[in-house]
C-alpha cells in the first residue's frame, strides 16, 4: 500500500502530539514532533546562557547551530518516541514552563527555522511519516496528502497543560499557563517567518469538547480516506 505524508498543525497545547503519536503507532508510520525540536534549541540556549531576560544572543546561537543534534528514539515502556538533545534524553526537560515561555521567540528566528525545516524534510523524504507542528502543511510538506489543523479554546488548552504538568509531579499555575498559551498564540500567528495558519486544503478539527478516543476515531477515518485517495491517484 502506498504510504502518504500526514501534516498536523495547530495551536499550542491542543493535543496535536498525542494525536500524531497515536496515529503513527497504529498505522506503523514514523512520528516526528517538530515542536520538540524547537524546544530542544530553546533548552540548549537556556543552558548555554544565551538568554538575557527575554533577549537572545542570536549571533552566538547561529554560530552554535551546527552543535545542536536532535534525534528521536522509541521508548518501549511508553510506546512512544523520546526526544534527545546531543545524545541526552530531554523529554521531561523540554516540557517545563521555563522552556515553554521562551520557545516562541526562538521559533521566530529565520536561521533556526531554516535549519530545522531542512532536517524535517529529510526525515520525511520517504513518506510514511506523521509530523506535527506549526508550519508542516504550509512550509515543510505543502504537498502532504493529509493535512489537519487542530484548534481548541485557550482556556481548554491551558487546563490540559496544567493537568499534564501536575500529573508529572511538576509545579504548575493555571493563570500563568493561560497567559503563556495566549502569548504563544499571538507570537506564532504574527511572526514574519512561517506564521501559524491553516493551509487552504487542510481539514480543521476543533477538539475543545472531544475525548481522546473521539479524536483518534476522527483522525483514523481521515487517514483511511486519504490513503484510499492516494491509491487511486
Amino acid at each position: 500500500m502506498k504510504k502518504i505524508t500526514i501534516a498536523i498543525d495547530g495551536f499550542s497545547s491542543c493535543g496535536k502530539s498525542t494525536m500524531a503519536k497515536d496515529l503513527a503507532r497504529e498505522v506503523g508510520y514514523v512520528y516526528v514532533d517538530t515542536g520538540a525540536m524547537y524546544r530542544c534549541v530553546t533548552l540548549y540556549a537556556l543552558r548555554g546562557g544565551l538568554f538575557s531576560g527575554d533577549a537572545i544572543n542570536t549571533e552566538e546561537l547561529e554560530r552554535r547551530m551546527d552543535d545542536i543534534r536532535i534525534s528521536f528514539r522509541f521508548n518501549s515502556e511508553t510506546g512512544r518516541p523520546d526526544t534527545y538533545l546531543n545524545g541526552e534524553c530531554v523529554e521531561k526537560e523540554i516540557r517545563t514552563m521555563e522552556v515553554s515561555s521562551h520557545v516562541s521567540p526562538i521559533a521566530t528566528l529565520p536561521f533556526v527555522r531554516t535549519a530545522l525545516v531542512a532536517q524535517q524534510q529529510q526525515m520525511g523524504k520517504d513518506k510514511g511519516v506523521v509530523m506535527d507542528g506549526r508550519d508542516i502543511g504550509t512550509v515543510v510538506f505543502p504537498d502532504a496528502e493529509l493535512k489537519i489543523f487542530v484548534t481548541a479554546s485557550a482556556e481548554v488548552r491551558a487546563q490540559r497543560r496544567y493537568d499534564e504538568l501536575k500529573a508529572k509531579g511538576m509545579e504548575a499555575d493555571y493563570a500563568d499557563i493561560l497567559k503563556n498559551v495566549q502569548e504563544r498564540d499571538y507570537i506564532d500567528s504574527h511572526r514574519d517567518v512561517s506564521p501559524l495558519r491553516k493551509a487552504d486544503d487542510a481539514l480543521e478539527l476543533d477538539n475543545s469538547a472531544m475525548t481522546i478516543s473521539e479524536q483518534k476515531q476522527w483522525l483514523m477515518e481521515r487517514f483511511r480516506e486519504a490513503t484510499q485517495a492516494a491509491q487511486q491517484a
